[in-house]
């Protein structure tokens, strides 16, 4: 066929059809070589038997003598051996035939007449034209100078091969064409678990139907690659979910500012319209109230930007970094949102690889949220020690059922609704310490109020300068 490649065809295949074809393929070519050794080999076997007969049929000297003695007179021999062919060679040369046609005297032959040999064995045509297989030796007793050559045809072993090869090629056919089907029941029932995963695959892609869940079923690859795609349609269900409840969230977070933000703005324009003038204090309130839906929405924002990161994406710039120094620069933002507060602090050095606006972030809003939850002139404590970050406000504290929930997104407790924020603070600092390795809790502190503890690894002092040619030496933090 013009323009037929076998490869190109066979990759074409389904996959079923190819490992059928390759279990046939497999089991023709190891048939095919068993069938050939078994042929050679018999046949080897054969005409070791035929030479072994022929060297056992040797005539007695009377029968030799018959031979000769009838060939002088002129009278053509009988057939002495049955299916043998039986000849007396001279050593001039002459032959004479017991009643088969004459096999040609070779020169092997007229050696083993003349002494030189002592018996030959070799193959060839009679006068018939019948591949005979002969052998000669030297007729011992008072009769010299004259050898006896006892031949049998070959067609004695080719029809048993024959046979034998007609067998072994039917034999054969029956293998391939059973490995051929067995082949493809094989693969029918190993990729049937395939066939499930596919049409689950494909319906999750018509319907984006994340409920879809194979059976399990053993411990191979294929029960591994099933457990994979259930696990991977779960977490896909549920960060559709998470998605699904943020977005919600989001637009129930952002519908409080901007309502009051517009009924400010609609407000001022009325009052515009109407040409009518307000009380200076009234309108400075207004316009404050504006400004701080403003930042309160700004502030929405930003954090909805930082949640909406994934959490796999690429970090900024990693560095080795002072927490102590950070968290220095974190309580006197602090300060300016509670000046009337008392903050007690125990800063040990402590150093760590991160990225310092994601940590400073981090930090400040969990110094916020102890701010915000402080009484009047309270007392904020705030201890850096070997790596462990506590924060201690003296408020009205965290009840046990609302602990497991302090870091979901957009949750607050019935009694901080009242007061500015989204939600979202806590969940950032979760999220930027677990990607800097850490750990961070709340709990009831004894006494009242509530305790923070934050833990980064690192270590007290700071990894060697960089060294002149602008390489970094080692460092010992992780």
């Amino acid at each position: 066929m013009k323009g037929f490649r076998p490869l190109t065809w066979f990759r074409s295949r389904p996959l079923r059809s190819r490992l059928a074809l390759l279990t046939a393929f497999a089991v023709a070519v190891a048939v095919a070589a068993v069938s050939t050794a078994c042929w050679f080999v018999t046949r080897a076997q054969l005409e070791a038997e035929m030479d072994n007969a022929l060297r056992n049929s040797r005539l007695d000297p009377s029968s030799v003598q018959s031979l000769l003695t009838m060939c002088r007179q002129g009278t053509t021999p009988p057939p002495v051996g049955g299916s043998y062919t039986v000849q007396v060679i001279v050593s001039n040369g002459g032959v004479c035939t017991s009643g088969q046609a004459p096999i040609p005297a070779s020169a092997t032959d007229l050696a083993v007449a003349q002494g030189r040999l002592a018996y030959a064995l070799h193959t060839t045509k009679d006068g018939d034209g019948r591949e005979m297989r002969v052998y000669t030796y030297p007729q011992e007793g008072p009769i010299s100078g004259i050898a006896v050559s006892v031949a049998r045809p070959l067609s004695e072993i080719d029809n048993s091969m024959s046979t034998l090869r007609w067998v072994l090629l039917l034999v054969s056919g029956i293998g391939v064409v059973g490995a051929g089907a067995a082949g493809l029941w094989v693969a029918r029932t190993g990729l049937e678990p395939v066939d499930r995963l596919t049409g689950a695959v494909e319906h999750v892609a018509a319907t984006e139907d994340l409920t879809v869940r194979i059976p399990v079923e053993g411990e191979d690859e294929i029960a591994r690659l099933s457990r994979s795609f259930n696990a991977m349609t779960a977490a896909l269900a549920t960060s559709r979910d998470r998605q699904s409840q943020l977005i919600a969230d989001a637009g129930h977070e952002l519908r409080t500012p901007l309502t009051s933000l517009r009924t400010n703005i609609e407000l001022l324009a009325r009052i515009e319209e109407t040409g009518r003038t307000i009380p200076a204090d009234d309108r400075r309130a207004l316009m404050a109230s504006v400004k701080a839906q403003m930042t309160e929405l700004a502030s929405l924002i930003g954090d909805l930007q930082e949640l909406a990161r994934p959490d796999t994406a690429r970090p900024g710039v990693l560095e080795v970094v002072p927490l102590h120094g950070i968290l220095r620069t974190a309580l006197d933002r602090a300060k300016l949102r509670g000046p009337e507060l008392t903050f007690v602090t125990d800063l040990a050095p402590w150093y760590v690889r991160g990225e310092a606006a994601a940590l400073e972030r981090a930090l400040v809003n969990v110094l916020d949220n102890a701010v915000k939850f402080s009484p009047p002139r309270g007392t904020v404590e705030v201890t850096l020690m070997r790596g462990e970050l506590t924060v201690r406000d003296h408020g009205p504290g965290i009840p046990a059922d609302e602990l497991p929930h302090v870091f979901d997104r957009f949750w607050r407790s019935p009694s901080a609704r009242s007061l500015p924020g989204s939600g979202l603070g806590l969940s950032i600092v979760a999220r930027t310490v677990q990607q800097a390795g850490g750990t961070i809790s709340l709990s009831p502190a004894e006494g009242g109020g509530t305790v923070a503890r934050l833990a980064l690894p690192g270590a007290p002092t700071p990894p060697p300068e960089i060294g002149s040619t602008g390489t970094p030496a080692p460092t010992t933090l992780p």
